[in-house]
């Protein structure tokens, strides 16, 4: 059987094999759900020792904002620098023979509007600097998605068709069997079918670059050149991606405050993870080399697929597959639905669908025990992470924000009569205090990535007022829809792909 292929524990044959597939389904929840349980009732019949757990856990924190800070800093002048290079000209200097490579752009969707999908297109025929007749378009619709949807991409074809080297559509039929409805096997079937054109246009394998786009994804216009660029200095090589920042520009002014600080701190952690390339994975829209799907297909079986490639590609490579971080901007929709209620429940689900991404835990961790051939270092060092960081997202907020306040209250008049019953909540609001420079920094990034602002200067300034509400935005957008998705996960409650509504106004 092909482990690479796995989407949950039933797809697995042997039943020892579904035990243990299993098993690590329930881990994320089962430590997250663990971690609150122990410290609720720990602040009851331990409160010392759960007061010093917090000590420790709150300055765990404190330094690793500081750690995060750095790496946010430099992320941020690197893209800044590399915004100001013109990369088609250094593209000309340097390899004088770029123009033997051609990108593949897929945009997905399946309900989205015209407006959305048009307003994508005309962004690469207009503002995109990579020469146009070394770019294919594709639009891959669903089937499900109407009829409407499929003659609506036809036409945007018969009309765009002449300002690309290749535009395609590919209409995704419902309800074929081993898929999971969702982007990634509507992404796998646009690539099949793109297989049988590239041998048709004879085009080399190595000269060909994929990039998987949302459908309200925009590139800075040098973007295609500085993933050339890269691409040409590792010599062609087929075991990296390219992953740029994506920043939620698109309609950021239109946004309310929380989808804006959701949206922001996004991009900030996506930052962070550029300057820690040993733990950067694929996320969002990314590129790919096509050679690649020589050796593995899209995920289809999962609603993570953009995280999902990664990992098949690094263990198709035996672990040597990394993801190059361009330091390079591509923009893309914060969450707005029609009306306040919408956006607030559109920006739950989306976030729950990103935590759902836990199912790749039990993916990389049962690939880890089938591979022999993976250093033991590096399934320690990459389980570690995967693991560690899905737990944090579910409870470090809570922990940080609100617990600190709970050994106090339920420790009883005994614990709180101590010396560090006492001084616990002035002590970890002090070191909080101190923390909150993380946000002031957030605050202040945050204005530097603006778009161009309206005129009203009580807008422009809520955008530095409204990171006040970050504690609140991080439980309710961040803490609660990853248990909410951990729960699911260890309950066999599995998610379909939940499409994020595009709304512009």
């Amino acid at each position: 059987m092909n482990y690479l292929d796995i989407g949950k524990a039933d797809d697995l044959e042997k039943r020892k094999e579904r035990i243990i597939y299993r098993s690590l389904e329930i881990l994320p929840g089962l430590l997250s759900w663990g971690t609150l349980i122990f410290v609720i009732l720990g602040a009851v019949f331990l409160p010392i020792l759960i007061a010093v757990f917090i000590i420790l856990f709150d300055f765990y924190w404190f330094l690793r904002v500081i750690y995060f800070s750095f790496h946010q800093i430099a992320s941020y002048f690197k893209m800044k620098k590399n915004l100001k290079i013109n990369w088609l000209e250094k593209l000309k200097i340097y390899f004088p023979n770029f123009k033997e490579i051609y990108h593949i752009v897929i945009f997905p969707f399946l309900k989205e509007s015209r407006e959305v999908i048009e307003d994508s297109i005309l962004h690469l025929k207009n503002y995109v600097r990579y020469p146009k007749d070394k770019i294919i378009l594709v639009l891959a619709v669903e089937e499900r998605g109407g009829e409407k949807q499929i003659e609506m991409a036809k036409e945007l074809q018969r009309i765009y068709s002449q300002d690309f080297f290749k535009f395609f559509v590919f209409v995704h039929p419902k309800d074929l069997p081993g898929e999971v409805k969702g982007k990634g096997a509507n992404v796998n079937f646009a690539i099949l079918n793109l297989k049988k054109e590239i041998e048709n246009l004879n085009l080399k394998k190595e000269n060909t670059l994929l990039s998987i786009f949302d459908v309200d994804t925009k590139p800075e216009k040098d973007y295609f050149s500085i993933v050339t660029f890269e691409y040409l200095k590792l010599k062609k090589k087929p075991n990296f991606a390219f992953q740029p920042v994506p920043v939620y520009n698109n309609n950021l002014w239109q946004a309310p405050f929380f989808s804006r600080i959701v949206s922001t701190s996004n991009t900030f952690w996506q930052m962070i993870q550029q300057s820690r390339p040993e733990q950067l994975v694929t996320y969002s829209s990314h590129s790919l080399p096509w050679q690649v799907f020589e050796k593995v297909s899209f995920p289809k079986e999962v609603v993570s697929d953009d995280s999902r490639i990664f990992w098949k590609c690094f263990f198709a490579f035996e672990g040597n597959f990394q993801v190059v971080p361009l330091f390079y901007p591509v923009y893309m929709d914060a969450v707005l639905g029609k009306n306040l209620f919408s956006t607030i429940s559109n920006q739950y689900k989306q976030q729950r669908r990103w935590a759902w991404g836990a199912e790749n835990v039990p993916f990389v961790i049962f690939n880890f025990l089938k591979n022999k051939k993976i250093s033991f270092f590096t399934k320690i060092f990459h389980s570690f992470i995967i693991l560690e960081g899905f737990w944090s997202w579910a409870v470090a907020s809570l922990l940080i924000f609100l617990l600190g306040w709970l050994t106090p209250t339920l420790g009883g008049k005994g614990f709180n009569k101590t010396f560090l019953g006492f001084n616990l909540p002035t002590f970890t609001q002090n070191l909080m205090l101190v923390a909150s420079f993380g946000i002031f920094l957030c605050a202040f990034l945050s204005l530097l990535l603006l778009p161009p602002s309206p005129k009203k200067f009580l807008k422009k300034i809520s955008i530095f007022f409204q990171w006040l509400f970050i504690p609140v935005t991080l439980i309710v957008f961040g803490c609660f829809p990853a248990l909410d998705a951990q729960t699911r996960l260890m309950f066999k409650r599995y998610m379909g792909f939940w499409v994020t509504e595009k709304c512009r106004k």
